[in-house]
């Protein structure tokens, strides 16, 4: 878990799949990684979700850490730990999700949305908390929250781009966390696994901008 945390915080970045097929997610990964993306999370919205988490970890351990999300009980988060996953994302608040997790010393980050969520999560036993959905408060929030509760590490998902990044960082997010934005649907049609690498390089820089200040 130690090692997976690390990699989350010191890269910023948790890219999020979604997909009708995990046909092409395979490429995506190693687009990703590529860029400098290690942090992969793969959503249980996916069809094939469990056996995609599979072969990424026992294919690509050496290159990323996969995670699985979209999670909203402790028997889905058991499967996925069973297939592979390192870490468990969860939409909303679920004690039982964070218990299991803790069971298997697995990163857990449920999803919280006002302060006392947020502070809940935390005392159960949260690793890290995701702010969803991000995108209808903005990086301000983060800085007011965290100003009473500055041990809490955030992430903000929903709405992050490339263009507001350093600002979520910058506001204390401890990392972000992206789909859309990292996977262009028409690269992905087109086979130019390029543009999200390139894509990936620049959200790891916004990260580092934030960072520096």
């Amino acid at each position: 878990m130690d090692k997976t945390l690390e990699t989350i915080l010191s890269t910023g970045v948790v890219a999020v799949l979604r997909a009708k097929s995990s046909a092409e997610l395979m490429n995506v990964i190693r687009a990703l990684s590529g860029g400098g993306v290690k942090a992969i999370e793969v959503t249980m919205t996916t069809p094939g979700a469990l056996k995609l988490i599979e072969e990424v970890s026992e294919q690509m351990a050496d290159e990323v850490v996969v995670g699985v999300g979209s999670v909203l009980d402790a028997e889905t988060a058991r499967l996925a730990i069973l297939a592979g996953a390192q870490f468990v994302v969860g939409p909303v608040l679920s004690e039982e999700v964070i218990h299991l997790c803790k069971r298997y010393s697995k990163l857990v980050c449920p999803g919280a949305f006002t302060p006392t969520e947020i502070l809940r999560a935390w005392e159960l036993g949260a690793d890290v908390v995701k702010v969803f959905p991000a995108t209808a408060v903005g990086p301000k929030y983060f800085r007011d929250v965290l100003a009473p509760l500055p041990q809490v590490k955030l992430i903000p998902t929903g709405g992050v781009s490339v263009e507001n990044t350093a600002d979520f960082i910058r506001a204390g997010a401890s990392a972000v966390a992206a789909g859309s934005c990292l996977v262009d649907k028409k690269a992905v049609a087109e086979r130019r696994w390029n543009i999200i690498t390139e894509t990936a390089k620049r959200m790891i820089a916004e990260v580092k901008r934030g960072r520096e200040g």
